[in-house]
């Protein structure tokens, strides 16, 4: 089955609009039939062994959002005592999640004994049963963009917090909590970039061949 020009096109759209989105939530439900597209999109990543280590818990009790951003608030200010002079005051200046704001939130997990403890293609890369769960972050977030929702991944909030609210086994992984819902907008340039943190880095530089660059001499 070939993708069409049009086909490709949208898809090369749908990943350059990408975006990790904090304060534009808006509070309108997101349809069934769309949360079913996204997580079935999601059910489809890439997986090591073809195991599908994944889960995905859909939060939307208030509680529990708000033990959740509860623990965000905790783990900020603990980020934030690491960062010296002007980069700590920018730091605590930035909207970093929408746990509240967004109507849904989605934790996604990997349950790494799922298919027993040896499995095809993880025998030499233990870790790769937790990168087949990144692929389908990654395939939720562009699935979510094609639909118009926005995705913010929170990752400073400590794993217990998530553990303790969603009662997840201590034996399962935690990968992601994600808010998810519509927006009000999608920015042309993805926060941190538009607040001078960071600059993205030019796609060449990170495009090696045949071996690592040698150390640039001066």
């Amino acid at each position: 089955m070939n993708i069409t020009p049009a086909e490709r096109d949208a898809v090369y759209k749908t990943i350059f609009s990408r975006r990790d989105v904090r304060r534009e939530f808006k509070p309108d439900p997101i349809p069934n039939d769309v949360l079913e597209r996204v997580l079935l999109a999601a059910h489809h990543a890439p997986s090591v062994g073809f195991m599908q280590p994944w889960d995905f818990i859909l939060v939307s009790k208030p509680e529990s959002k708000t033990q959740i951003k509860q623990g965000f608030l905790k783990a900020h200010a603990e980020a934030a005592e690491l960062f010296e002079g002007e980069r700590k005051e920018q730091y605590k200046s930035f909207k970093l999640e929408g746990i509240e704001e967004a109507p849904l939130g989605i934790c996604v997990t990997c349950d790494r004994s799922r298919t027993g403890s040896v499995v095809l293609g993880r025998t030499a890369k233990p870790e790769m049963d937790l990168f087949s769960s990144v692929c389908a972050v990654q395939n939720l977030w562009l699935a979510a963009r094609a639909e118009n929702l926005g995705v913010g991944w929170v990752s400073i909030v400590h794993d217990k917090v998530i553990r303790d609210t969603l009662n997840i086994p201590e034996s399962i992984d935690i990968i992601a909590y994600l808010c998810v819902g519509y927006v009000e907008e999608f920015h042309d340039t993805p926060d941190l970039e538009r607040a001078g943190w960071l600059p993205r880095r030019d796609a060449s530089s990170a495009i090696h061949y045949d071996s690592w660059p040698e150390p640039t001499k001066e």
